[in-house]
């Protein structure tokens, strides 16, 4: 009977709890980034720290002195020493000048003379130089010396602007270069006037190149409107032609066949207006207009 109470009271100690109970895991140790550490000597990073210091101690110098000026007084007293050995600008050399007036050019370039050759500033005399309307470039150059070189590139005249009763000689772009006066304007440029007209020279040169034989007859021209010409003749009349250069260059080739079969220039007309392609219309100081058709051919005679 005890025997039997012994097995029971076994059976009894281990509770469903304890029988579901499993054996603990073992965790694994956590990872480390950490790399591994090379030890350095003591007088290397001794070392180390010393040039670290004196680099800096260095920079600081060299950020002192740059402070102070003392590069640019080295460099002056180096240019000194130059002109002291004789580079000294003594004489101003010109090549170029032509339209432009010699006395404006040596009144910028003479603040150079005498001034030690490195001290010159060759980009402060160019940039005077291109202020000045005739002069498209400028090269300036030390010559050793005693030389200071400048060499000169002028603008070529194209046309003269009329504009507030005002007149300029132009280049083709349209630069102003200087003013004339009317008994001194050359009569070889023509005449130009209107609104916007100082951006379009390039495109009255080509329309009047197109038709060569009336370059020696054209006066002027007017840029009408910012969209189109009006040519003046030597003999008094005005031609009106059409918007776009290739209707321009077509109403002139027009113009100059029908002045060859009928002689339209000299006989007195006021205005010849081309602005229609599909006909010419003729105005006469009498008369409001006159169409002109193609001439006819004439009869053929009898024998």
């Amino acid at each position: 009977m005890s025997r039997a109470r012994a097995q029971v009271t076994t059976r009894s100690s281990r509770s469903p709890a304890a029988r579901s109970a499993k054996p603990a895991r073992r965790r694994p140790p956590a990872k480390t980034n950490d790399l591994p550490r090379i030890p350095l000597p003591e007088g290397l990073v001794r070392q180390i720290r010393n040039w670290t210091l004196g680099l800096f101690v260095v920079a600081a110098l060299i950020g002192g002195v740059i402070a102070m000026g003392v590069p640019q007084m080295v460099g002056l007293a180096a240019a000194h020493g130059l002109g002291d050995m004789g580079f000294v600008v003594r004489n101003i050399q010109l090549t170029g000048l032509k339209q432009v007036d010699r006395d404006t050019v040596y009144r910028i370039v003479s603040e150079a003379h005498g001034q030690d050759m490195p001290l010159v500033d060759l980009a402060q005399v160019r940039q005077q130089l291109l202020q000045l309307g005739w002069i498209a470039d400028a090269r300036v150059s030390r010559r050793l010396p005693d030389t200071l070189a400048i060499d000169l590139v002028e603008r070529v005249p194209a046309a003269v602007l009329q504009r507030n009763q005002q007149l300029s000689l132009i280049d083709a772009e349209g630069n102003i270069l200087a003013p004339v006066e009317p008994h001194t304007m050359p009569v070889q440029l023509p005449l130009v006037i209107g609104e916007g007209v100082e951006g379009h020279i390039n495109a009255l040169h080509e329309l009047i190149a197109s038709q060569a034989p009336l370059k020696q007859l054209i006066d002027g021209a007017t840029w009408v409107g910012k969209r189109r010409w009006d040519l003046r003749f030597q003999s008094g009349e005005t031609l009106s032609l059409p918007e776009g250069d290739a209707a321009a260059r077509q109403a002139l080739a027009t113009f100059v066949k029908k002045d060859q079969e009928a002689r339209l220039l000299g006989q007195g007309y006021v205005r010849i207006d081309m602005r229609d392609p599909k006909q010419m219309v003729i105005r006469t100081s009498r008369d409001p207009g006159t169409k002109i058709t193609d001439p006819v051919p004439p009869a053929a005679t009898q024998a």
